[in-house]
């Protein structure tokens, strides 16, 4: 399904050029009313992002997110969408059109994993949800943002960063073997995409966090498992959402400006 960008777009977006030296900043983080994805909007706020709040189910948790950043200033919506499905997503970028403007960011943050098991006692369902949640949503998503970021398009370039894993290098063996081959295939996408538009003006970065404190644990059944584990990690601590939000906005900056198809690793030197 091809779904070009809306030819209104460029009157769009074209008042808020600044005299064509420096684009506003549109930013969309699926994932974003908890964790690592709201921690990634608030900075952004900081920062002067105009700001969509991506979430699946829980909209009480994204209108607190909505709130907060609203609060700090920043011109904000919340965007309910199922990201693996590709009408979701156009809805969800034509509001982010008609509202906010043109993307310049995307954050990929959301993601799932499934209860802690062995391969041979996973089913099919949860792997092709674990895949479909955490390989092709980002992959539709940063389709539709390139129809908006890329010159090809009208575009003025962009920057996206896909929120992988530190299990894509471990395996997880005996958790999730499914999420961590996810995480490997999303690692190999920012690879490939990052070379494909590098000429284009769009970078394409990737995080690794690995042991933060988030309710994601919860979804493999163990919500207690960055403290069982901080034994074992170097830095003897887990991690906070809002150090992963701060090297995400950094690739996301012109700060980052020569980097693409860069991974940072923030997993307490695991």
């Amino acid at each position: 399904m091809q779904n070009p960008a809306p030819a209104g777009i460029l009157a769009a977006q074209a008042s808020g050029s600044n005299g064509g030296i420096s684009m506003d900043k549109v930013i969309v983080i699926t994932g974003g009313s908890r964790g690592i994805g709201a921690a990634t909007a608030l900075l952004a706020a900081e920062q002067g992002y105009r700001i969509c709040i991506n979430y699946q189910a829980d909209e009480q948790a994204a209108q607190q997110v909505l709130e907060h950043v609203r609060a700090l200033g920043a011109q904000a919506i919340a965007v309910r969408a199922d990201v693996s499905i590709e009408d979701e997503v156009i809805s969800l970028f034509h509001r982010v059109d008609t509202e906010l403007g043109r993307v310049t960011a995307l954050v990929n943050n959301a993601g799932t994993v499934g209860q802690k098991s062995r391969v041979d006692e996973m089913s099919e369902f949860r792997i092709l949800k674990t895949m479909k949640t955490n390989v092709l949503a980002p992959i539709l998503c940063a389709k539709h943002a390139l129809l908006r970021m890329s010159p090809r398009h009208g575009g003025q370039g962009g920057s996206i960063v896909n929120v992988s894993s530190v299990a894509s290098r471990l395996g997880s063996p005996g958790e999730y073997v499914d999420y961590a081959a996810s995480k490997g295939a999303l690692d190999t996408f920012t690879i490939g995409l990052s070379k494909e538009v590098a000429g284009e003006g769009i970078r394409v970065n990737a995080v690794r966090p690995g042991y933060i404190y988030t309710d994601f644990h919860a979804l493999s059944g163990d919500p207690d498992r960055v403290s069982k584990l901080e034994s074992g990690i170097p830095m003897a601590r887990g991690g906070r959402p809002d150090e992963v939000a701060e090297a995400i906005i950094w690739l996301l900056s012109d700060k980052a400006s020569y980097a693409t198809g860069t991974f940072v690793d923030l997993a307490g030197g695991r």
